[in-house]
């Protein structure tokens, strides 16, 4: 081989030696990687507890309401995010109140913020606000509420006068009572529904408790006064009904046939009762009572000064009887009813005469 080939090889040699050893060099200084630089391989996270990334952004979606439950879903005007959920509120003199919260200082308003989202709203009619009261009007009264109805307490049912409003016993259903008023003594009678068939001499007057009575005769008159109180509509008169009067006879003159001075009538045809009517009334005297008619009478201390409750039942047969406090007294068959009552003096014969005390009329309920 020529020197010259020899020279060229040797050469090679030598720079794939210099090749080889310049792999093994330490890195440029300038090509080292900046840390402070995100690397775009690797995703971003957030680090509070309780923060999810949105975007570039850590939120609570407990709480954000751009992000409320997830990312984006952001809830409507006028609700906020509690716990992951849109919830509606009410923003009611500076503060928040979440919907359908009551009035702390009136139970009858609540927060309803598709209604107002500023101002209370007044709870339905009706509405239970306390024991034995319901909201009327944003109020909370003792009052029923039936049907769809509001009904002050005592007021009767207008199907069924034997069933009221009674908020102590249910707001709203029908409560039965014992007894239908039909006077209340010391009481205008005429705005109870009764009118009166008169005569002079006579006086209606009141007390705190009841109404009195009076008739009296002129000297040398050839008539009397009268003074009979009539109640049209009393009960229904195709039915059985029992009548109850607390009065008091103050004085009475002895009756005559079919006449009065102290008189109940449970049926009664206007203008003066006919013939039926006037047979079957109940006359008081100063010492007994006993059917107008004269077909039977009992022994009664009438005029003592005191109240007594006088009672008249007719059952289902017709069969009527009469008790005093209690104790019957008279008994009748056949008895018949217009469903009007009559309580007072009934005649005009001279010096048959009566003064009564009245303090109430009731009809019993079944």
């Amino acid at each position: 081989m020529s020197s010259l080939r020899l020279t060229a090889l040797s050469c090679l040699v030598v720079l794939g030696l210099v090749a080889a050893c310049g792999d093994n060099s330490p890195p440029d200084p300038g090509n080292t990687p900046d840390a402070s630089v995100p690397d775009a391989s690797v995703p971003p996270t957030c680090d509070s507890a309780g923060s999810t990334l949105c975007g570039e952004a850590c939120v609570s979606t407990a709480t954000d309401p751009a992000h409320c439950g997830g990312c984006n879903l952001a809830c409507a005007t006028g609700q906020v995010c509690e716990g992951g959920a849109c919830l509606s509120v009410c923003q009611i003199g500076g503060q928040q109140v979440t919907a359908g919260a009551a009035n702390a200082a009136n139970v009858c308003e609540q927060c309803l913020p598709l209604l107002s989202a500023t101002t209370w709203t007044q709870r339905a009619d009706g509405t239970s606000c306390s024991p034995g009261q319901v909201c009327v009007s944003g109020a909370c009264s003792p009052k029923c509420f039936i049907d769809g109805k509001v009904y002050a307490a005592g007021e009767p049912n207008p199907a069924n006068a034997c069933e009221v409003c009674a908020p102590a016993t249910s707001t709203s259903t029908w409560s039965a009572r014992a007894s239908v008023p039909l006077l209340v003594g010391g009481t205008d009678i005429a705005a109870q529904g009764w009118t009166a068939v008169t005569q002079a001499p006579n006086t209606l007057t009141y007390g705190a408790d009841h109404v009195r009575l009076a008739t009296s005769t002129n000297a040398g008159g050839r008539t009397s006064g009268q003074l009979l109180i009539t109640r049209a509509n009393a009960f229904d008169g195709t039915k059985p009904f029992k009548l109850q009067v607390t009065m008091q006879v103050e004085s009475v003159n002895t009756h005559n046939s079919l006449d009065s001075g102290a008189t109940l009538m449970g049926s009664f045809t206007p203008p003066f009762g006919n013939a039926t009517d006037r047979s079957q009334m109940i006359y008081l005297d100063s010492a007994a009572i006993g059917w107008a008619d004269d077909t039977q009478s009992a022994a009664f201390p009438v005029i003592d000064g005191a109240y007594h409750v006088y009672e008249l039942a007719v059952d289902a047969a017709k069969v009527a009887t009469v008790s005093i406090d209690g104790v019957a007294k008279l008994t009748r068959n056949n008895f018949t009813a217009t469903g009007t009552i009559a309580i007072g003096d009934q005649t005009n014969d001279p010096n048959v005469d009566g003064v009564v005390r009245i303090k109430s009329v009731e009809r019993l309920c079944p």
